[in-house]
C-alpha cells in the first residue's frame, strides 16, 4: 500500500468515525459526545496510525480528561473572564507537563466548557465516549492498514515533533500575552470565541515548536483554513442542522480545505466541528474565528522575529 492510498483510508475512516460519534450524541441528547477535537485527533491518529498521538493511547484517554475534569471545576466556580481562562489553560499546559503527553488538544478539552458557560459533570464522562472508542478504533485500525511502502517523509517527522510534549518552556511569557490580549477583546466585544478552544492548541503547537511547526511557516494560510472550516460549518449546520451526516459534510470539507492548501493542522478540523455544540451559529462566528486567528498570527510573527533578533545578536 502506497501512503498516499493509507492517508485517503485514513481520511474516509474519519469521515466515518465522526458520523458515528455525532450519531451516539443525537441518540444519547448529550452533545458533548461531539467533542470537537475528535475531529482533529481522529483523523491524525487514523490519517498516520504509527504517528506520536497514535502511539500514546493512554495518553490519548487519560489527559483529555483531566483537563475537562478541572475545566468543569472552574467552570462552575468562577466566572468567563482573565482570571478563569489563564487557571484553565495554566492547568492543562501544568497536566501535560506533569505527564509528558503529546496530547496538546487537551487544552481545547479544559476551556471549552468555560467557553460555552457548561458547567455540567456531563462532560467529563461525554469525552470518554469518544476518547475509548477512537482508542479502540485506533488499535484496530493500526493492524488493517500495513505500513505504507514509502519511508516516512519529512513533513511526518515534523508532524510527529510537533505532537510531542514541549522541551522547553522559555516561550511561556509571549503565549501568556496572547492569552491576556484575546481575553481583554473578549471582555470588551462579549464575542468568547474569539479565543475559541482550539485556537489555543494551534497557539501552543505554534510557539512551542516554531521552527518546525507546519502552520508556522504559513502563518497567513492559517488564518484562511481556520475562516473556511468556521463557515463551512455554520453553512452545513444551518442546511442539516447537528445531526450525523451533516457532522461527517462538515468534517469532510475540513479536510478538503486542508488538502487544497497543503497544510496539516488537525485543529482546523476541530473549528469546523465547533457550530454543531453552539446555540444557534450565525455569519458572527467565522468573522471572530478570522480575527483570533490573525491576532494569533500577528503576535506569533512579531515573537518569532523577536526571538531570531536576539540569537542572531548573540
Amino acid at each position: 500500500m502506497t501512503s498516499h492510498r493509507a492517508a485517503w483510508l485514513g481520511e474516509v475512516a474519519t469521515a466515518c468515525y465522526i458520523f458515528m460519534i455525532a450519531l451516539i450524541a443525537q441518540s444519547t441528547g448529550l452533545s458533548s459526545v461531539l467533542f470537537p477535537e475528535l475531529g482533529a485527533l481522529s483523523h491524525d491518529i487514523l490519517k498516520r496510525p504509527r504517528g506520536t498521538w497514535a502511539q500514546a493511547p493512554l495518553m490519548l484517554v487519560v489527559t483529555p480528561f483531566l483537563t475537562g475534569v478541572v475545566g468543569t471545576l472552574v467552570t462552575r466556580h468562577l466566572a468567563y473572564g482573565l482570571v478563569s481562562v489563564l487557571l484553565t489553560v495554566g492547568s492543562a499546559i501544568l497536566i501535560i507537563m506533569l505527564l509528558r503527553s503529546p496530547i496538546a488538544p487537551a487544552i481545547s478539552a479544559g476551556l471549552l466548557p468555560l467557553t460555552l458557560g457548561d458547567p455540567s459533570w456531563w462532560y467529563p464522562p461525554c469525552l470518554l465516549v469518544g476518547l475509548v472508542l477512537l482508542v479502540a478504533i485506533s488499535l484496530v485500525w493500526r493492524r488493517m492498514v500495513p505500513q505504507p511502502v514509502s519511508a516516512a517523509s519529512n513533513g511526518d517527522l515534523a508532524d510527529d515533533i510537533v505532537e510531542e510534549a514541549p522541551s522547553n518552556y522559555s516561550w511561556i511569557p509571549f503565549f501568556l500575552l496572547f492569552l491576556v490580549i484575546e481575553i481583554l477583546l473578549v471582555g470588551l466585544t462579549g464575542q468568547r470565541f474569539l479565543l475559541f478552544p482550539p485556537l489555543v492548541v494551534i497557539g501552543f503547537e505554534m510557539f512551542a515548536h516554531a521552527e518546525i511547526c507546519p502552520w508556522a511557516g504559513r502563518p497567513l494560510i492559517l488564518v484562511v483554513t481556520c475562516t473556511l472550516s468556521a463557515a463551512a460549518g455554520v453553512i452545513i449546520v444551518g442546511l442539516l442542522g447537528v445531526g450525523p451526516l451533516a457532522a461527517a459534510c462538515s468534517i469532510v470539507f475540513g479536510i478538503a480545505v486542508l488538502r487544497v492548501f497543503n497544510l496539516h493542522v488537525p485543529p482546523v478540523l476541530a473549528v469546523s466541528l465547533l457550530p454543531f455544540i453552539i446555540l444557534r451559529p450565525n455569519y458572527k462566528f467565522p468573522l471572530v474565528v478570522a480575527t483570533g486567528t490573525l491576532l494569533l498570527t500577528m503576535l506569533f510573527l512579531v515573537w518569532r522575529r523577536l526571538t531570531r533578533g536576539k540569537a542572531m545578536a548573540a
